[in-house]
């Protein structure tokens, strides 16, 4: 089957997940839920999406979107923990969505953006364990 076919499939079998999903619901609307039931597919197009774009951009970006999210969404818990203003936190919440396209601070977007994070972090510790050790020059 395609790859678009095993999506789809991939879609139906979790769309019960998200109990207010619009019906019909998209594949690509449950990225999470199908990253959760295993689907390569959806664990990389979150990675690739979300994770990578944001890290290539700014790691502030990425600190300030995992606290936000730890700490419930809240700006005020938020800029205690980075110890900057709630203004500061406003501003880089806005720069991920432009960087991305997703709102962090929807429910269902924090939950998009966190699977992601969890993801793209899982993915990068497997690649510093597979790097092949360095070699020193022999004499």
């Amino acid at each position: 089957a395609s790859q678009s076919a095993r999506a789809a499939l991939a879609g139906f079998a979790v769309a019960r997940a998200w109990r207010s999903a619009p019906r019909p619901v998209d594949a690509d609307d449950l990225l999470p839920e199908r990253a959760l039931a295993g689907d390569p597919l959806a664990k990389q197009t979150l990675i690739e999406r979300i994770y990578r774009p944001l890290q290539a951009h700014s790691t502030d970006l990425v600190t300030t979107l995992w606290s936000y999210l730890d700490n419930g969404r809240s700006l005020e818990a938020t800029a205690r923990e980075l110890f900057v203003h709630p203004n500061t936190v406003r501003y880089r919440l806005k720069r991920v969505s432009e960087v991305i396209g997703w709102d962090a601070t929807g429910p269902r977007e924090a939950l998009i953006l966190q699977t992601a994070l969890i993801l793209g972090s899982i993915g990068a510790a497997e690649q510093v364990r597979r790097r092949p050790p360095l070699r020193r020059p022999s004499r």
